[in-house]
């Protein structure tokens, strides 16, 4: 006769070893899509072969959106119910402590594995090209619209002359981001004007970081999915309503099953997460192969990609993997295995929010507790940006060895390296946001912001290995917390 703890164990031993399943179904569909992406341009003429990804598009569309629409409820269930759990509000002091210091600390800490590898590489430097980039700032009169996906032929000369006019970075940002040009535009004005010396500086970042945090209209920010004045009001309500006792009572037990309610959905989409991320990576590399030969692109572009890659990879499988460690005590390459649902979803999706649903599921099955998860990766999700940070610094020094006459000091890295982690934490949780702050980075050292010009062509494959840096390390940000609830 087996024991409640028998039946508990059982019932997870099956629950991971469908999971298990699942992430191989998750790997076996990219593996495909990828080869068929590939592939298929080559047997078929164009416009077919577009037509068909632009058909197999929409079921990916589909999944997205399915993972997006249950972003927000999500969020103010989970951080809510992980606040009521600890009973007392003033038990969140440490653990808030922790998962800031954290956050601040793993992304300054990508930011410097960047720059190692970017100085090591030095991709850009003595690149025959980068004489062009001169014509920036004397083509003024050069009104044409930047690249489009298909125009990624272009040389490196072409794109930054074509770069000079501010409508066209707009709109080539406004198509590569998925942000609408009025959403653009309100974060960086000078983008519509075009007015020279108005560019965004570390002023602007910070400003807006402290607003970020409120909103005047909460079922506005719902809307945008604007997940951090969401999450400040979730934290302040649950607060509250712990103090209040058995008056409501009612209200924190709705919470605490909408919460459940939103998890068993997460476990519903899982069944068809498989076939949703095959038609979202088919899509969007078959596309860039039929439209902006992809292939060239990245041998034109191999030695900024080789930089950002090991950079990412020291961080993803060295850095936070010893940080786990070290609070843990626990194998962090086994608790990698445990989130690769989530890592293959942040990789497919390219986007920490849309894949935060399936990060909390697989934490709470690698054994970290439902309130450091619920408070800790909707929050990660939002500011936790270490894959962000580091791509931003790494691209920066790269346009600039492009850009003649620009003396690269160690006092303008430290530049690059603090403007980076201010502007990663900026950047919003969906598919390369990070081009927009960008352009502070850039602004802070004194380098054209027409240079982001170059790494258009590559960004969108690079965001996905950058996201899923990113939720790792929101992962492990939930675990090495988990640890400080333990000890309140």
């Amino acid at each position: 006769m087996n024991t409640p703890l028998d039946t508990t164990s059982d019932k997870q031993s099956e629950t991971s070893g469908g999971h298990a399943s699942l992430t191989y179904y998750i790997i076996a569909a990219i593996s495909l899509a990828i080869a068929i992406a590939l592939i298929l341009p080559a047997l078929l003429p164009a416009e077919t072969a577009l037509s068909i990804f632009h058909a197999v598009s929409i079921g990916g569309e589909v999944f997205l959106r399915a993972l997006m629409m249950m972003v927000v409820p999500l969020v103010v269930a989970s951080v809510m119910s992980g606040i009521l759990g600890l009973g007392d509000v003033r038990k969140l002091g440490r653990p808030g402590f922790t998962a800031v210091f954290y956050y601040l600390s793993t992304t300054i800490l990508a930011v410097v594995v960047g720059l190692i590898w970017v100085n090591i590489i030095q991709p850009g430097k003595n690149e025959p090209h980068a004489a062009a980039v001169a014509n920036t700032t004397t083509d003024a009169g050069n009104t044409d619209p930047l690249p489009t996906r298909a125009d990624t032929s272009l040389d490196h000369e072409e794109i930054f002359v074509t770069a000079k006019d501010r409508g066209g970075l707009l709109r080539s940002l406004e198509e590569h981001t998925g942000l609408a040009s009025e959403k653009l535009v309100k974060v960086f004005p000078q983008l519509a004007d075009g007015l020279p010396g108005n560019e965004p500086g570390i002023g602007m970042i910070m400003g807006n970081l402290v607003l970020m945090l409120f909103t005047d209209n909460l079922l506005g920010a719902a809307v945008e999915t604007n997940l951090l004045p969401l999450i400040v009001f979730a934290i302040i309500f649950a607060g509250m309503l712990t103090t209040m006792g058995e008056r409501v009572k009612s209200i924190t037990t709705m919470i605490g099953q909408a919460n459940e309610a939103m998890m068993s959905f997460v476990l519903l989409l899982m069944k068809i997460a498989p076939l949703g991320i095959f038609c979202l990576v088919t899509s969007k590399f078959g596309i860039a192969q039929t439209e902006g030969k992809f292939v060239e692109v990245i041998l034109r572009t191999s030695g900024f990609m080789i930089t950002v890659l090991a950079g990412l990879g020291t961080h993803f499988f060295v850095t936070l993997p010893l940080i786990y460690y070290f609070v843990t005590r626990k194998n962090p390459f086994t608790y990698m295995k445990n989130m690769s649902r989530a890592l293959l979803t942040a990789f497919s999706t390219a986007s920490s929010s849309a894949s935060l649903p399936i990060t909390m599921d697989a934490a709470n099955k690698a054994g970290v507790s439902k309130r450091s998860t619920d408070f800790v990766l909707p929050l990660g999700a939002t500011i936790n940006m270490d894959g962000t940070a580091l791509y931003e610094a790494a691209a920066a020094i790269f346009i600039a060895n492009m850009t003649p006459g620009f003396e690269l000091t160690f006092l303008s890295q430290i530049v690059i390296a603090v403007t980076a982690t201010l502007a990663a934490i900026g950047a919003a949780g969906i598919p390369e946001a990070g081009l927009v702050t960008m352009l502070i980075v850039l602004n802070a050292v004194g380098l054209p912001i027409e240079g982001i010009s170059v790494i258009l062509a590559i960004d969108w494959l690079l965001d996905r290995f950058r996201t899923a840096t990113n939720t790792f390390g929101d992962a492990c940000g939930a675990a090495v917390v988990d640890c400080s609830f333990e000890n309140t």
